[in-house]
């Protein structure tokens, strides 16, 4: 060891004569690694510590403390005595020594070995011998940073202190300024009210100490490197204030004077600690201040500027009333919650019943606010307000006035929703019920549309409160709501008592299933109008179409209405003039809207499962097989609208089955289209041997009607989960793949080409898949490379459909595909398709290869795909003949205009070259993708975007007169943002841009000229005095 004592000293003197703060490292990392100990630092620091210069002892104690703050773990119990009893000695020292020794106490609180009264000692000497605002920031911090250290270690001995350790800390704080030493500060205060500090008769003096902070004002830098903002600062002052009921007397009457303030910040921050506090207090710490807290609040309602402000003092006041309400009433104490609400009340009722006044709804919410707070505010509010409305409701002749206070009552109804426990099983509003029911119903009946409206809200919020309404008032409400339906013409009217409606039998099926199911279908397949009916009547069967789909939320609502859309479907089948191709279409929708939004439960399943697929499928088998010239009319149900619509059906249904019915669904589907197994269908009328994929001895015009019908299949197979095997899988797939390249149906074969995507992309990864995408890319490139065959289209259909299925589940033979629909970009016939099909690439697909049918879909297969593909799109665009280039162009715009707003901004500048030349592109779907790409990324332009302004400017401005609103738009939109360029670089381009943004002013579309008005101004800003 003494062999290293030179190296030691070296240390010491370099370190404290010489200046080398580097050193310090290298003292500790020998106390580390126990060349030598702590003690041996301070025996060669003696002279340095006796030194009769303060700036060497200064340096002296700095080494000590530097090492001990990298050394606190290894100290020993007595090592730590000693040093404690130094450094408490050296607080009485030259003021220059003082900051490093607060840094070695600081070391010292983090060690465990401190010996037991040793908090107290140095606490007693820090208080007593540093006066903490006169250092500088680092030390105060050191100050402040010891209390936490010591609080969480020695928390007892410091509560041993009493009221002493709150009067320290409170001279400690006295004066802070800085935001990071105010956050520790924070801290500390917290800390000694939420842990029980004895603050005894210096309670006053810690919440002067700290509430001389409230509100918070603070801006921070800019490019604050410690990133402490405002609301950090207030949310650790809030937790100060309001920590501890004790303060209830110094900070309600601080926040009613704040209250006061003309700043809006001032007066959120004061509504918004009241709420918090008021959750620590009881009714006592709150009763002298109840009327100047009520006071306030009534003012910050009633003369709002800032809809912040108020739904703060909203609820605040809602906090107030819970904090009362939780008071247990004696029978010598006075109600604080009656006494405090008897003030709501005097000073708001009298205002709802001024209905043409603006003083209702402030009024309304602060009663409402109130009510929501408890069961006990909820029930003294309702009894004291409802009943008085509805005489006022009864009293008034002026729609608009029983409007409001109709909406007035909904407010309250919906107020008291929160507060209604399970403990309190009678509705708050069981008194009024029949007076309340009494008014809706009168509304029902009336003739203005917004009284009727605001009835069926009204309605809707009593059926939710449980029990309130007797089977006897649904029954009633469910006729109101039908005759809304079948007779009032208002669409808003009718939309309204659709609404209700479904959330009416939620709540109440029965009554719909007695009532309105068999009322709606009576109305739907009643005799049909006369010619100056039909356009009524036919929006009446769309308004029941809808209803039928709200109510049908419960399974026992759902097996009694979807009977009813499948009898509008058999009907139209059967006779096509009953029932157009629209009403089934929207007969579909309905179904749909059903398969979405009825409870996932295996009895809903069934349903789908066991009737309504096999009926969808059977009446659309029945329609394809019909003969038009036996029964004079073609059936709607081969019209490619409503198969489209059966298609979301099936796949939305088929997509949520329980496995059993799922496998069942698979086997069903594909033995009917392989093997013409009707067996599971209803009305087996059917010829003995079907077989819809492929061509039978008859003319195509009639096979089209069968072969469509894949799309069924496909929204059958393609939308099981794919743990689902699929039966027949291979056979399946060639059926497919030739009928999509023989086929010259469009519908048939682009749904096979579906359905062959579909079930490629769930196959499981292995040879099989392999050998099948082989098999398939040689046959589509043997008809895509003949210019004359004559099913070019179906192959290319095909292959993109194909190349989408991998994309999405990344196939590493993806590219083959990819490279073919590159190449086909030159191609004479199939460039401008092979051009939009990068947009089916990139796009979401509704009705298949989507994560709905639970395909195998990876997450950032867009970006991947322009990461790999932007380079060869660039290198083909350069080696394109001119005449092809705008297939490039237009393949780019596709691509990219469906990346994240985040990768064009990234990617973007790369490809700016080919995107300005978009622009010039005739066709007005590239240019309105393209600009839709460039507007996000001129906002933060980058430098060659800047370089190549005059190019940019110039094709921007060229599109201001483009025939299509939406590229007039765009293109002005992207004017206005290279305004905000740098001056220097748009300047030059003022005067043009003024000029051509003149015609616009007064194009004949209202948007286009409010986007130049706005452009235009801030082109006239640029450069001028007062502008940029």
């Amino acid at each position: 060891m003494a062999a290293e004592s030179p190296l030691l000293l070296s240390l010491v003197e370099e370190f404290v004569s010489g200046l080398q703060d580097s050193k310090a490292k290298d003292a500790a990392t020998g106390v580390r690694d126990g060349r030598f100990t702590v003690l041996q630092l301070v025996e060669a620091l003696g002279q340095s510590l006796t030194s009769s210069q303060p700036h060497t002892r200064a340096r002296g104690v700095q080494l000590l403390s530097d090492v001990l703050q990298e050394n606190h773990t290894a100290l020993t119990e007595r090592e730590v005595e000693l040093l404690l009893a130094f450094y408490e000695n050296r607080l009485k020292d030259h003021y220059v020594i003082t900051p490093p020794v607060l840094r070695g106490l600081q070391a010292l609180t983090k060690s465990r070995m401190l010996p037991p009264g040793s908090a107290v000692s140095m606490l007693r000497s820090l208080f007593q011998d540093v006066h903490v605002q006169s250092l500088m920031l680092a030390e105060r911090a050191c100050v402040y940073n010891m209390l936490i250290n010591l609080m969480e270690s020695r928390e007892d001995e410091l509560k041993g202190l009493g009221a002493d350790f709150v009067f320290g800390f409170v001279q400690s704080m006295d004066g802070e300024r800085d935001p990071r030493n105010l956050l520790l500060a924070f801290q500390i205060a917290k800390n000694i009210v939420l842990r029980g500090y004895n603050m005894g008769k210096f309670t006053e003096e810690l919440f002067e100490v700290t509430s001389c902070y409230f509100p918070i004002d603070f801006s921070p830098p800019p490019n604050d490197p410690h990133g402490i903002t405002k609301e950090d600062l207030i949310q650790a002052l809030r937790a100060v204030l309001t920590g501890t009921p004790t303060f209830a007397e110094f900070l309600l009457p601080l926040i009613i004077e704040k209250l006061d303030s003309d700043v809006q910040s001032a007066k959120l921050d004061s509504l918004q600690t009241l709420a918090a506090c008021v959750g620590q207090y009881e009714h006592k710490d709150l009763a002298e201040f109840l009327e100047g807290l009520w006071s306030s609040l009534r003012r910050e309602v009633f003369q709002t500027s800032s809809e912040k402000i108020e739904s703060a003092a909203l609820a605040a006041l809602t906090a107030l009333t819970s904090c009362l309400s939780r008071s247990i009433l004696n029978s010598d104490s006075e109600d604080s919650l009656s006494t405090f609400l008897d003030l709501l009340l005097r000073d708001c009722k009298h205002h709802l019943f001024e209905p043409d006044l603006k003083l209702v709804w402030p009024s309304a919410k602060l009663l409402q606010a109130a009510c929501g707070a408890s069961y006990r505010a909820s029930h003294i509010i309702t009894a004291a307000v409802v009943p008085p409305l509805v005489e006022q409701y009864n009293s008034k002749t002026q729609c608009s006035h029983r409007r409001t206070l109709l909406e007035v009552v909904q407010r309250f109804v919906q107020s008291t929703a929160s507060c209604q426990s399970s403990d309190h099983d009678e509705s708050l509003f069981s008194a009024h019920k029949d007076s309340l029911c009494s008014v809706v119903f009168s509304a029902l009946s009336e003739s203005n549309s917004s009284l009727q409206i605001t009835a069926t809200s009204v309605l809707t919020s009593l059926a939710q409160q449980a029990g309130l309404l007797s089977d006897a008032d649904i029954e009633l409400a469910v006729d109101h709501l039908t005759r809304l339906l079948l007779t009032d013409e208002d669409e808003r009217v009718s939309l309204a008592a659709v609404e209700c409606a479904g959330a009416l039998a939620e709540q109440h099926p029965a009554a719909f299933i007695t009532k309105l199911i068999p009322t709606l279908k009576e109305e739907m397949f009643s005799d049909q109008r006369e010619a100056s009916e039909l356009h009524s009547h036919h929006a009446v069967r769309q308004r029941c179409l809808a209803a039928l789909a709200a109510v049908s939320v419960r399974a026992s609502v759902v097996r009694e209405s979807t009977p009813v859309l499948l009898d509008v479907l058999g009907s139209a089948h059967a006779d096509p003039a009953r029932f157009s191709a629209d009403e089934a279409a929207h007969a579909c929708l309905s179904l749909r809207k059903i398969a979405e939004r009825a409870q996932v439960d295996e009895e809903t399943g069934r349903c789908f499962h066991d009737v309504i697929v096999p009926r969808l499928l059977s009446l659309a088998l029945q329609a394809a097989l019909q003969n038009e010239a036996s029964s004079g009319r073609a059936s709607p149900l081969v019209e490619e609208a409503v198969l489209s619509a059966m298609v979301p059906v099936i796949s939305t249904a088929c997509s949520r089955l329980h496995a059993t019915f799922a496998e069942q669904t698979a086997s069903r589907a594909v033995s009917l289209f392989l093997d013409g197994d009707v067996s599971f269908l209803p009305d087996n009328s059917f010829p003995s041997h079907i077989q819809p994929l492929q061509k039978q001895q008859q003319q195509e015009e009639d096979w089209w009607r069968q072969s469509q019908l894949v799309c069924l299949l496909m929204a059958c197979v393609c939308s099981l989960p794919r743990s689902v095997e699929v039966p027949q899988e291979e056979r399946l797939l060639s059926e497919l793949e030739e009928l999509s390249c023989s086929c010259s149906h469009p519908l048939s074969y682009t749904s096979a080409a579906k359905c062959f995507a579909g079930l490629v992309n769930k196959k499981p990864q292995g040879a099989s898949l392999d050998s099948l995408i082989q098999r398939t890319v040689k046959r589509l490139g043997s008809e895509l490379d003949r210019p004359s065959s004559p099913m070019r289209t179906q192959a290319f259909t095909l292959l993109i459909w194909v190349a989408k299925a991998l994309l999405l589940r990344y196939h590493p033979l993806f590219s083959t595909l990819t490279d073919k629909l590159f190449s086909l970009l030159d191609d004479a016939d199939l460039g401008p398709a092979a051009a939009d099909g990068f947009s089916l690439l990139m796009s979401d697909s509704a009705d298949v290869l989507n994560r709905g049918c639970h395909a195998d879909v990876r997450i950032m297969y867009r970006q991947r795909f322009f990461s790999e593909n932007s380079a060869k799109l660039v290198q083909g665009f350069n080696a394109a003949p001119q005449e092809k280039k705008p297939n490039y162009l237009k393949a780019l715009s596709n691509i990219v205009n469906k990346l994240p707003k985040q990768v064009q901004v990234s990617e973007l500048p790369a490809l700016l070259s080919l995107l300005l030349e978009a622009l010039t592109c005739p066709d007005e779907g590239v240019q309105l993708s393209t600009l839709s790409c460039l507007e996000p990324v001129l906002i933060n332009p980058p430098q060659v975007l800047v370089q190549q302004l005059e190019a940019l400017v110039t094709r921007l401005l060229a599109l201001i007169c483009s025939p299509a609103m939406n590229i007039r738009i765009a293109s002005i939109r992207c004017i206005l943002a290279v305004s905000h360029f740098p001056a220097h670089e748009v300047l030059p381009f003022r005067a043009r841009v003024l000029r051509a943004l003149a015609s616009p002013l007064d194009d004949r579309k209202r948007l286009v000229r409010r986007e130049a008005v706005q452009a235009r101004g801030e082109w006239f800003l640029l450069g001028s005095p007062g502008g940029r």
